[in-house]
């Protein structure tokens, strides 16, 4: 069997797939009186409102959709929860992420093989650059792309198109590595290539193709993509 053609460029989804998530789980959870139950809900509803928004043509910082649908899921469980307070813990708690364990080495790697590396997220300029500069995983990426200059939030085709054309390549040439379904199926739909990173409690849309790397963490990736010619 021949050995795959690489991408001209990887494009990283950043929260869950670069950075651990898990903390943000403890501080939601403290803001909704202990129910961390409803972290996964807030995830949900807040992925919910940004295509949403994307929709009607509106765009809002994630962030800002974040504390807006934290708002909304304290309502529904009879939780006070004002607008500021809201905010000042999405913010607070998206900015102070860790990578996980594998990832600041795999990057390495991958950049060593001669990869051309992208971070490509839903968050805005200023909160991927704060996530990066304390998690310390600016210095791997030859360019940091957020959907605010896109005006579309992943996964809307516009959003990998625009995303496509700002590194000046093709469709096929793109390939994400995402650890969210809804993230590799949008990428697939609009030509890129994908890589899966099947963190905890993340699985594929079964009505979607299956991404040509399935893969568990970033490292058992980059072993995939370093075999590429």
């Amino acid at each position: 069997m021949q050995p795959l053609t690489r991408p001209k460029v990887l494009f990283f989804d950043v929260n869950e797939t670069l950075l651990d998530i898990s903390p943000l789980k403890v501080e939601i959870g403290k803001t909704l009186n202990g129910r961390e139950d409803l972290l996964s809900l807030w995830f949900t509803t807040m992925l919910q409102y940004s295509l949403v928004a994307s929709a009607g043509d509106q765009y809002e910082h994630f962030s800002s959709i974040g504390a807006a649908t934290l708002q909304m899921v304290a309502a529904n469980n009879d939780i006070e929860l004002s607008q500021e307070e809201a905010r000042d813990v999405v913010v607070k708690s998206l900015r102070s992420l860790s990578a996980h364990p594998e990832v600041k080495g795999a990057l390495s790697q991958l950049k060593k093989n001669g990869y051309k590396l992208v971070s490509y997220t839903n968050s805005s300029n200023e909160g991927v650059k704060k996530q990066f500069e304390h998690a310390g995983l600016t210095s791997y990426f030859d360019e940091m792309l957020s959907i605010e200059d896109a005006g579309k939030f992943k996964p809307f085709k516009q959003a990998y198109n625009w995303a496509a054309n700002k590194m000046n390549v093709s469709p096929e040439e793109c390939m994400l590595v995402a650890a969210h379904g809804w993230d590799v199926a949008g990428a697939m739909w609009a030509g890129w290539r994908a890589a899966f990173i099947a963190r905890p409690g993340q699985q594929q849309f079964p009505l979607a193709d299956k991404t040509e790397i399935h893969a568990t963490d970033l490292q058992k990736a980059t072993d995939i993509l370093v075999t590429y010619k």
